[in-house]
């Protein structure tokens, strides 16, 4: 499911808070995309938590079975955060629904860290890589993403931006977006968007022939 969000995503990209996308279609409204969108972070999200379900299992880590709890939970409060900032155009939802996915990232990695020391050589290289890749995503989110969304919001209530309501928001995503192709108006969503729609895409592929951490040193003991 995230994998077929991500390549309807990457064809029909959104700009949602401006209404901006690619193609003239109906199925480029922000309502169309962050319904899409939500439906697949979701997956993802429970993806990971299974993972770390089934890890605290091999591994008998209480940390991993507790992040594995929560990070569905999480996510969801995220994408309430996202269509709170989507429907009103108020930055500061985005704010705090990219600083919750940094905030699950971190918790993953140092459940991660937290089983190493149980787990084989091979299975300890690729968690390590994993490690790495979470770090890279943790300080891109909290290095990157957080801050331009905290511009936007200051640079909003700088020129005193009418936020919408709820409700006008739901008749307004629903609507057309106005089709641009404007470098000037896209060049800050080109990196999270490239790296959204092929790396974290062939992670979620990857996870799939992960072999459980620790589930080979348990068999060896066996």
């Amino acid at each position: 499911m995230y994998v077929l969000g991500c390549a309807f995503r990457s064809v029909l990209p959104v700009y949602d808070i401006p209404r901006l996308c690619v193609v003239d279609t109906w199925l480029s409204s922000v309502i169309v995309g962050r319904s899409v969108a939500t439906v697949a972070e979701l997956c993802f999200a429970a993806q990971w938590a299974v993972m770390f379900r089934e890890t605290a299992r091999a591994t008998g880590s209480v940390f991993a079975r507790n992040v594995s709890r929560l990070l569905v939970p999480l996510i969801c409060v995220a994408e309430v955060c996202s269509w709170y900032a989507v429907l009103t155009t108020w930055n500061l939802g985005h704010v705090a629904e990219n600083s919750i996915w940094g905030l699950s990232a971190a918790l993953g990695v140092a459940s991660i860290v937290g089983i190493l020391p149980g787990c084989t050589l091979a299975q300890r290289r690729a968690l390590i890589a994993c490690c790495a890749t979470g770090l890279a995503y943790v300080a891109y989110m909290f290095l990157v993403d957080v801050p331009m969304y905290w511009s936007r919001w200051v640079a909003d209530e700088a020129s005193g931006r009418h936020y919408l309501s709820v409700a006008q928001g739901m008749l307004n995503v629903a609507a057309h977006c106005v089709v641009s192709h404007r470098w000037e108006q896209w060049k800050n969503e080109v990196l999270w968007m490239s790296l959204y729609f092929s790396v974290a895409v062939w992670i979620s592929i990857a996870l799939i022939h992960a072999p459980t951490p620790g589930a080979g040193r348990r068999q060896e003991a066996d």
